[in-house]
């Protein structure tokens, strides 16, 4: 099974989109669309990723994206954070996951949990 896409309301447009678009260009995903309701991030023309204001944000949830190297998940975490998101997990192994489950783990502006992961 494949995941075609996320999407969930967010407090503030503005704010979180420019905290998602610092990560996504940590990862490769960049903004594909917006508009004054929404923020589209992806790949090929195909969102992957949306926030919007059409309704009330969810109670906190936890999102991981999968990477290919540690650095990603390095970088990541830099990202986020200096977009103003909150640390809730450095990078490093977890061995609780798995012996190679190397991640970062950050509150987003609305606490989320967003995660950057890499196995190997």
């Amino acid at each position: 099974m494949k995941v075609a896409h996320i999407g969930f309301g967010v407090k503030d447009l503005a704010r979180s989109k420019d905290f998602y678009k610092r990560i996504f260009e940590a990862l490769g995903l960049p903004l594909i669309d917006e508009s004054e309701q929404s923020a589209r991030f992806g790949a090929d023309g195909r969102a992957l990723f949306y926030i919007h204001t059409r309704e009330a944000p969810p109670g906190p949830f936890h999102v991981a994206f999968e990477v290919e190297t540690r650095e990603a998940v390095d970088a990541f975490h830099r990202a986020a954070l200096a977009a103003g998101g909150r640390d809730n997990g450095a990078p490093g192994i977890r061995k609780h996951y798995s012996p190679t489950y190397y991640a970062a783990f950050v509150l987003d502006p609305d606490g989320h949990n967003i995660e950057a992961v890499c196995r190997g």
